[in-house]
């Protein structure tokens, strides 16, 4: 007899094989029979007739995990496992909760600190990877996560925020730091070469750790040094690190962002004209060409061999620090130095003048030559609040910092550091070329979105604050239906493969992301005519349609509208 037995769906089983008609059988947390049930009995029947049935979506580039140790994580990360999302990686971009090295804690704690507003004395109750492991799976998991080792946090324990490449020792360091947490089940290494601290290491750094991977069987996964002119150099780096140590690579979050030089404002205000035209009409430019370009990177490298792959949101609309915009130099120290140059009028004035003349060479390690620098590449109005830490300032969220600036009467720059210092350093951003999710722009991911070798993900940061991207909401409901029903960018059964089987396969979970026997139940019926999202920008909190039965390791938690999350059912995927 079968727990759980779904009759007559159309099984995609992941694994990009054509769609089949079939039953299927679970039994604790196992599914354990795929074909015809004929007359056996289950405690729960459900009729999938019309139905679709695939693996659980597996996110490869989440920050899920920065909730994890929190009492209300349950219902934070509910709106995963609403669409869908039964397994996630987190520790991405570098950013971990741990491990919590001593010699340079104020950093770390920083460091951590500015995107979470964790009080670390009153609820951190761990050191290493593997106490923080040990906490949250004490708590429990509404999903199952596998979480990075972060590059930024043990490059700070090594050497603090040192602008400068690392000595042997500090390397040294690190890498018996990634050791101890790849041996506590860490699923391998983030790293975050836009941001501070990682920006300032160089190729030879992370061969090191590479070597650190291979030993112990990690990926290396990478947010690059830059995803504008030098994009293809970037992703080359990935790849050295890849080949030279013999280990799986994953291109975070891939995007791409043209930079003009001197024309950049000329250029930024057609493409905002073609945005806000692309309301009645989207003129048929292959925006996506330069992205098709740097993905025969890819491609040429998996020919010869090297195991590297990439993800991709479907949005044109990212987030992070608004702090992340400023040249590093500008962020080194702690919260109160930082902010101590924003009160400078003569250190914003040096700021604002890396800001319009910084240039973004490689390696980017310079003062003046990180690749983050949006307020250039994309205009002032790049930006919109995502999150701030105080109530006077919550009617902000989702105003662009031009409009801030005009309602406040100071230049958008003045604007964005008044606001800095308003919410003590605690100011999160979206960053997009024009309206948030244009059908111009969006032109430009079409490419990777469809690429047989590019994930799916959300990049979700939920924090029970500020202005959820909708991705967190409806990332998977809106690919499936926008670009496979809708556009037809490429066959379902390819694009189930992006969002569950090849995740699994890159972050070596084993027996998830396909509907077969013997492999967890990790489970969704959704109904292809009626999925989709009502999710937007500026209102984003709304639980897709057609996700109609979620199951976790066999738990029934998704049941039409109802969320049965008790008892909880995710599990730690540690390493091995």
């Amino acid at each position: 007899m079968f727990d759980v037995l779904l009759r007559n769906g159309t099984v995609v089983d992941g694994t990009g094989k054509p769609a089949f008609q079939a039953d299927v059988g679970i039994e604790g947390d196992r599914v354990t029979l795929v074909g015809k049930a004929n007359g056996a009995a289950a405690a729960l029947e459900i009729d999938a007739t019309g139905k679709h049935i695939c693996p659980g979506f597996i996110d490869p580039h989440s920050h899920a995990d920065l909730s994890l140790y929190r009492e209300n994580s349950t219902s934070l990360l509910e709106p995963l496992v609403r669409q869908g999302i039964t397994t996630f990686v987190g520790g991405n971009c570098g950013m971990a909760m741990a491990p919590l090295g001593d010699a340079h804690r104020d950093s770390v704690e920083l460091y951590i600190n500015i995107f979470t507003q964790i009080d670390f004395e009153k609820e951190a109750r761990w050191q290493s990877l593997g106490d923080y492991f040990a906490y949250v799976e004490n708590k429990g998991l509404l999903l199952n996560a596998a979480i990075l080792a972060p590059h930024g946090v043990l490059r700070l324990n090594a050497m603090g925020m040192e602008s400068r490449a690392a000595t042997d020792d500090e390397i040294a360091a690190m890498r018996r730091d990634l050791a101890q947490a790849l041996d506590e089940g860490a699923a391998g290494l983030s790293t975050g070469l836009q941001y501070m601290p990682g920006s300032q290491s160089d190729t030879r750094e992370l061969l090191a750790l590479g070597e650190e991977l291979h030993q112990r069987g990690g990926i290396f996964t990478s947010h690059l040094r830059s995803y504008s002119n030098t994009l293809g150099r970037a992703i080359d780096e990935v790849i050295e690190v890849a080949e030279k140590c013999d280990v799986p690579a994953q291109i975070s979050h891939l995007f791409w962002i043209p930079d003009y030089g001197v024309f950049g404002p000329m250029f930024q205000a057609i493409v905002r004209a073609m945005a806000r035209l692309s309301k009645y009409w989207v003129p048929p430019i292959p925006l996506d060409a330069p992205m098709a370009g740097q993905l025969k990177r890819i491609v040429d490298a998996r020919q010869r061999g090297v195991n590297v792959r990439a993800d991709i949101m479907p949005t044109t609309t990212g987030f992070t620090h608004i702090l992340a915009f400023f040249p590093p130099w500008a962020i080194t120290g702690t919260v109160e130095e930082v902010l101590e140059r924003l009160k400078s009028p003569e250190q914003r004035k040096r700021i604002l003048r890396s800001i319009e003349h910084g240039k973004m060479e490689w390696p980017h390690t310079g003062p003046d030559a990180w690749t983050l620098n949006l307020f250039r590449l994309m205009g002032w109005g790049c930006a919109r609040i995502m999150s701030v830490k105080t109530d006077k300032n919550k009617r902000l969220e989702g105003m662009s910092v031009t409009e801030i600036a005009k309602e406040r009467g100071v230049h958008p720059f003045d604007a964005v550091c008044d606001l800095l210092l308003e919410e003590d350093g605690h100011v999160l951003a979206f960053e997009s070329m024009a309206e948030p999710d244009d059908a111009f722009t969006e032109r430009s991911s079409f490419a990777g979105l469809a690429h047989p070798e590019v994930m799916i993900s959300t990049d979700s940061i939920l924090m029970g604050s500020g202005l959820p991207s909708r991705l967190f909401y409806g990332c998977y409901p809106r690919y499936l239906s926008r670009y496979v029903r809708d556009k037809k960018l490429l066959p379902l059964e390819d694009a189930v493969r992006k969002c569950t089987s090849m995740s699994a396969e890159q972050f070596n979970l084993r027996d998830r992301g396909v509907i077969a026997e013997k492999a967890y139940a990790d489970v969704v019926v959704f109904d292809f005519n009626t999925l989709g999202t009502k999710a937007t920008f500026r209102d984003p909190a709304h639980f897709p349609d057609g996700i109609e039965h979620v199951f976790i390791n066999g738990r029934h938690v998704v049941d039409g509208n109802t969320f049965n999350p008790d008892p909880l059912p995710g599990q730690l995927l540690r390493r091995n």
